[in-house]
C-alpha cells in the first residue's frame, strides 16, 4: 500500500475520545506535487484508526468519512476505555505533540504532470493519526481541551469560545496554542514577504537534508532517519521512500495485485490446515464420530536485493536533481529485480515465484501451439466460484496479443476492452494484467495463470529503501560510491488459489 503524510486542517478530540478532523484538504498540493480529485475516495466506509500508520497499534475506528467541498472529513472514536495506547494517543492530541492526520491508499488512476500527480480514483486502507503533517495547505483550527472548551486559531487570532470555567475547574495550560500561533505567523509573514520569488519546487527540510548527504554534506539526525534493527542503515526521507515504493509499483505489476504487507522480522511463520473435520450424517441416539484436523505452517523468509552506483564528485556537487535520478534508477532496477522473482524466483538468495511453486494445478490447453478459448473457459470456471469471481489473469504481452484474437462460438472476443477511465480490461469479466517475464506460448509452457492473488500470494516488505553513501573509497578517482538495498519476501500460500495454462 502507497501512504500518503498529510495534515487535516481539523482535529478536537473530547474526554470520552471522540476525534474529527479533516484527513485530505482539497484544491492544494501535498509536498511531492500531488492532488487528490474530490470524488476519487468513492463511497465512505468505517476504517480502522491507527497511529503512525502502524498496523501493531490500531488506536480506534472512523465511523463516519465524507468528501465534503473542502476536503475528506471524519469523525471517529479512540478506544479510550479498552486501549491503553489510545489513552496516551489523546493526551498528545490534547498536549499539541500529535496534531495531523495521514491517510494511506493505493493509486487506482493518476494523470502525472511536471510537479506531480493528479489522483482522480484510489483506494482508501486507513487513516492515521500522526505527529509530522506535511500538506502546506492545512493548520490546524481548533482543539476540544480536557474541559470541553474550544481554542480556535483563525490566521493570527487566539479567541476562547467557551463560557467562562468555574472557579473551581482546573486550569489550562494555554503555551502549546502560543507557541503554535507564534510559528503560524511567522511561516505567514514569510509566505506574504514582497519581492520573494521561487525558482523551483519546494522541497520539504527532509528532502534538502538527503540531498546535502548525498553530496557529502554529512547526516542531519534531525532530517534524516537511522533505523534501529541495525547500525548504520540510514534511510531516505519519508517522501522519498513513498515516491520510491510509488515508481516501484510501476515497475513491478504484481505488487498490484497481491497481498502486500509490512513486516518487523526477516522470517514469517504462516500457520496452515492441512485437513478438514469429518461431520457425518447421524440418527438421533447414534455414536458421533470425532475428528481431528490437521494443521502446519509455511515459512517465508526476508530476502535482500542491493547494488551500489558510481557518481562523480562533480556531478554531486553541480548537480540539483540527483535525488530524483537516485530514486528513479533504483526504482527501475529494483522494480525489474523484483518482478522477475515474483513471477520466477527458484534461488535460495530470491522471494519464490508462483509460477515456481508446488502444487498448483493445471488445465491443459488441448494442442501444444495453438492457444483455446475454449481451453480458457474450462480453466476459468475449474475455480471455485470464491476465486474466481476475485481473480485476474497474468500473462506476457506477446500472451495477449494470441488472447485478444480469440473468440468464442458466437464469435464474440473474449478480451473486453475498458470503456471506463481507471477499469482495467478484462478476459471473461476478470481482470488482465501484464508481466514481462512469463513464459510465451509454446510447447510445454504455462503461458498464462489465473488466481485469486491477494489470498494466494503474499509480499513482505522489511526495508523499503537503504541508501548509504561512501565518499571515501573511491575519492582517489574523483568518484563516490552509493550502496542501495530493500529487503522483501515473498512466496505462495495458497495453492488451491490458483490454476496454470499448459501447452499441452
Amino acid at each position: 500500500m502507497t501512504e500518503r503524510l498529510e495534515i487535516k486542517a481539523q482535529l478536537a478530540v473530547t474526554d470520552e475520545g471522540e476525534i474529527t478532523g479533516t484527513a485530505w484538504p482539497f484544491g492544494s498540493p501535498d509536498r511531492v506535487g500531488d492532488v487528490i480529485e474530490k470524488g476519487a475516495f468513492g463511497a465512505p466506509v468505517t476504517l480502522p484508526m491507527l497511529f503512525a500508520h502502524d498496523p501493531a497499534q490500531v488506536v480506534g475506528v472512523w465511523d463516519q468519512i465524507d468528501e465534503t467541498a473542502e476536503g475528506l472529513t471524519v469523525k471517529g472514536r479512540l478506544l479510550v476505555e479498552d486501549v491503553a495506547r489510545a489513552r496516551e494517543v489523546r493526551a498528545m492530541i490534547r498536549a499539541g505533540a500529535v496534531t495531523g492526520l495521514s491517510i494511506g491508499f493505493v493509486t487506482k488512476t493518476a494523470k502525472r504532470h511536471t510537479k506531480g500527480r493528479t489522483i482522480s480514483a484510489l483506494d482508501l486502507h486507513e487513516i492515521s493519526i500522526v505527529a509530522v503533517p506535511a500538506h502546506p495547505g492545512a493548520q490546524i483550527t481548533s482543539i476540544k481541551s480536557v474541559t470541553s472548551e474550544t481554542f480556535s486559531m483563525e490566521n493570527e487570532d487566539l479567541a476562547l469560545k467557551a463560557e467562562p470555567t468555574p472557579d473551581n475547574a482546573p486550569g489550562i495550560d494555554t503555551k502549546t496554542f502560543e507557541d503554535i500561533r507564534t510559528r503560524l505567523a511567522a511561516l505567514e509573514a514569510k509566505q506574504n514577504r514582497p519581492g520573494v520569488t521561487v525558482t523551483g519546487p519546494q522541497r520539504s527540510t527532509e528532502a534538502k537534508a538527503f540531498v546535502s548527504f548525498l553530496q557529502g554534506s554529512g547526516i542531519d539526525q534531525k532530517a534524516l532517519t537511522v533505523a534501529g534493527d541495525a547500525p548504520a542503515y540510514v534511510l531516505a526521507p519519508e517522501e522519498t521512500s513513498a515516491e520510491f515504493i510509488r515508481n516501484l509499483v510501476e515497475f513491478s505489476p504484481i505488487r498490484s495485485i497481491a497481498d502486500v504487507r509490512s513486516t518487523a522480522s526477516h522470517t514469517i511463520l504462516l500457520p496452515k490446515r492441512t485437513g478438514v473435520t469429518n461431520a457425518l450424517w447421524v440418527g438421533e441416539t447414534t455414536t458421533r464420530t470425532a475428528s481431528e484436523p490437521s494443521f502446519d505452517q509455511s515459512e517465508i523468509t526476508v530476502k535482500e536485493l542491493a547494488t551500489f552506483v558510481d557518481l562523480s564528485l562533480r556531478m554531486l556537487e553541480d548537480s540539483a536533481n540527483v535525488e530524483a535520478e537516485v530514486r528513479l534508477a533504483l526504482a527501475e532496477d529494483f522494480g525489474a529485480k523484483e518482478a522477475v522473482a515474483f513471477v520466477n524466483g527458484t534461488l535460495a538468495t530470491e522471494p519464490t515465484g508462483f509460477m515456481t511453486a508446488a502444487g498448483i494445478a493445471e488445465t491443459n490447453n488441448g494442442h501444444a501451439t495453438n492457444l483455446s478459448a475454449d481451453a480458457l473457459i474450462t480453466l476459468f470456471y475449474a475455480m471455485p466460484a470464491t476465486y474466481r469471481n476475485r481473480g485476474a489473469w497474468v500473462m506476457n504481452g506477446t500472451t495477449l496479443a494470441v488472447v485478444r484474437k480469440l473468440k468464442d462460438g458466437n464469435g464474440n472476443y473474449l478480451w473486453q476492452p475498458s470503456y471506463q477511465a481507471g477499469q482495467p480490461e478484462t478476459i471473461l469479466g476478470r481482470p488482465v494484467v501484464e508481466a514481462l517475464d512469463m513464459p510465451n506460448v509454446a510447447s510445454g509452457t504455462t503461458p498464462i495463470i489465473f488466481g485469486d492473488f491477494k489470498a494466494g500470494y503474499r509480499i513482505y516488505d522489511r526495508v523499503a529503501l537503504d541508501v548509504l553513501p561512501d565518499l571515501l573509497t573511491q575519492r582517489i578517482t574523483g568518484m563516490a560510491r552509493f550502496h542501495a538495498r530493500r529487503r522483501v519476501g515473498a512466496g505462495v500460500v495458497r495453492t488451491d488459489v490458483f490454476r496454470k495454462l499448459k501447452m499441452a
